[in-house]
């Protein structure tokens, strides 16, 4: 026997073995069906079952996310109960030893993927069996929801199941921790290191399947009121004495998702009631159908959006990601008379400014800290600094965003924003939208848009141009050979401005944990930061240019100036990466 037959023969009794112990009919079906066709010869089902067994899905920071399907690397009841019954154990272990006698707590949550709701009972029923206090939410809700609720019931560990704007194959498993198993600032926020190789030890160590105990009940099915109380928070933000302007006429998209409703409902008693949601893509729908892509930044995701906007005359668009953390914005730019959707770090730099403004309207001492990850416009650190703020970069993640002491915003240029902390220590595409919507309406009611804002911070602060390149790759050791060229063989200069800081994020510093990725910076302040995705096989570059504005009359020639500036470097990042 050659060892190709033999890794075949191994292959095809570890896929009968999962199959027999698999507790979901349907993936066990499916694999049956998978072995059949792979001890048949068809190439494709042999590859597709060596993937599915390659390897054991790695839980990590962002926890769990992978296609769905049977084996050890992908997303289904086995791994999930695993998962569940490692986290139930550092749940225990952590709230042991910080406060001994006290009953650990949870909360699960889940969106409308497929097996989402599954998943969810399956982590309560766990989770309860392991004595831990577990409560379930009501419905398929957003995100954001599950992160006020982590807070809210003072729990010490929270799950939420889904996988965001991934395309419909996938699910995920997102972690959150509370009060007796982390630090004050980051209660209620995803995990980080240590605390996801501490989770990922103890599932490492669940034992055999029918080893894993779940309850037939026991847990809590929160009311629908918990929802009613996020929703009566999040309008709560609204701030109609200092900023009274409603009339605004919204289209919002969920995009197949569940923020739809809350979205809508916040809005309105927020004071925003002319809202129009997409109608095509307003109920929760695991399939996309109407979105090559569920993520708003993709091309084409709104273009069903921009219709609606179009047909009923609309100010701006909203469109939240399927389990709502994250919020798109687009609206008519009065240069072009065309719509087009604002870059995450141009609404970042508008909601700190608002924020920044709102805080004004309080009075007393500039207290508190705004925050943006380090891949995300610096222009954000200018409208804090001239306002009296302090301002930290953090690691690209909410995970990092949302631990900085003292937050009162902060953002990451990939349409996550956190406008209030401490109601939800995460990004919130529907706190988010209230302020968007509030801005909106106030630039309106000026006789402006809030592109005219926007020109205003640049006329302050300096025009500050962004752009990215994504290179994505079929070889994940591509990602490090791209990495170890920028190394041995380090660019000198990027569009015509020689580099006079080099600085490799491997390393670390006494700012930030070490990651992967270089940071360049320029005699005329271009800044270039190369990194790995942390989540899909790309490398990720982003791109910053900023010039000086002397009046408005300068802005179009600047605008020019800054797109030719980062084509140039657009042109140097690829040839530095050999491309």
């Amino acid at each position: 026997m050659t060892s190709s037959d033999a890794a075949l023969t191994q292959l095809l009794s570890d896929a009968r073995t999962w199959a027999a112990q698999d507790p979901d009919p349907a993936t066990a079906a499916a694999l049956t069906e998978l072995i059949r066709l792979s001890d048949a010869g068809v190439a494709g089902a042999r590859q597709e079952l060596a993937d599915s067994f390659s390897g054991t899905l790695q839980f990590g920071t962002a926890g769990l996310r992978a296609a769905l399907g049977a084996g050890p690397n992908r997303m289904n009841r086995v791994v999930v109960r695993r998962a569940a019954a490692g986290l139930a154990a550092f749940l225990g272990s952590t709230v042991a030893q910080a406060a001994p006698g006290t009953r650990p707590r949870a909360v699960v949550g889940y969106d409308a993927r497929y097996n989402s709701d599954v998943f969810a009972e399956e982590t309560a029923a766990i989770f309860t069996a392991a004595g831990i206090e577990t409560f379930l939410m009501p419905a398929a809700l957003p995100t954001p929801l599950l992160a006020y609720a982590v807070r809210a019931l003072d729990c010490d560990g929270g799950v939420m199941v889904t996988a965001s704007h991934n395309p419909p194959q996938d699910n995920g498993y997102k972690v959150y921790l509370g009060r007796h198993a982390v630090e004050e600032s980051g209660r209620g926020a995803q995990i980080v290191a240590p605390y996801d190789a501490l989770i990922a030890a103890e599932i490492e160590s669940v034992g055999a399947l029918d080893s894993i105990v779940l309850a037939p009940a026991g847990w809590t099915v929160l009311a629908p009121s918990v929802a009613a109380d996020y929703e009566a928070a999040v309008a709560a933000l609204a701030a109609p004495a200092r900023f009274p302007a409603r009339d605004l006429k919204i289209v919002l998209t969920p995009m197949h998702g569940v923020g739809g409703k809350t979205a809508v409902a916040v809005l309105k008693a927020a004071g925003f009631t002319d809202v129009t949601l997409v109608t095509e893509q307003a109920e929760p729908d695991p399939d996309f159908p109407t979105v090559n892509f569920p993520n708003p930044e993709e091309p084409g995701a709104l273009d069903l959006a921009l219709e609606t906007a179009a047909g009923v005359g609309a100010d701006i668009v909203i469109a939240n990601d399927p389990d709502a953390d994250r919020a798109a914005v687009a609206a008519k730019d009065p240069d072009t008379g065309a719509w087009r959707m604002l870059r995450g770090d141009e609404v970042g730099a508008l909601l700190g400014a608002h924020v920044v403004a709102r805080l004004d309207g309080i009075g007393g001492a500039a207290v508190g800290v705004f925050a943006n990850s380090i891949v995300s416009s610096r222009l954000l650190a200018r409208i804090a600094a001239a306002a009296g703020y302090t301002h930290e970069e953090t690691l690209t993640g909410f995970k990092w965003i949302a631990r900085v002491p003292g937050l009162l915003y902060g953002y990451e240029e990939a349409l996550g924003y956190c406008v209030a902390p401490t109601l939800v220590r995460d990004k919130d595409g529907i706190s988010a939208a209230v302020l968007i919507a509030e801005l909106a309406a106030a630039a309106k009611a000026d006789g402006k848009t809030i592109f005219d804002t926007l020109d205003e911070l640049y006329l302050v602060h300096g025009l500050h141009a962004n752009d990215q390149l994504s290179i994505r790759v079929a070889d994940l050791g591509l990602l490090d050979a791209m990495m170890n060229r920028l190394r041995v063989s380090p660019p000198d200069s990027f569009g015509g401005s020689a580099v006079e800081t080099a600085v490799d994020l491997a390393e670390g510093s006494e700012h930030l944990p070490p990651t992967e990725g270089m940071l360049y910076l320029t005699r005329d302040h271009t800044r270039v930061i190369i990194r790995p995705s942390g989540t899909e096989p790309k490398l990720k570059c982003y791109l910053e240019v900023i010039r000086s504005v002397g009046s408005a009359a300068e802005l179009p020639a600047a605008r020019l100036e800054a797109r030719a500036a980062l084509d140039g470097v657009l042109a140097d990042v690829r040839e530095a990466l050999g491309l």
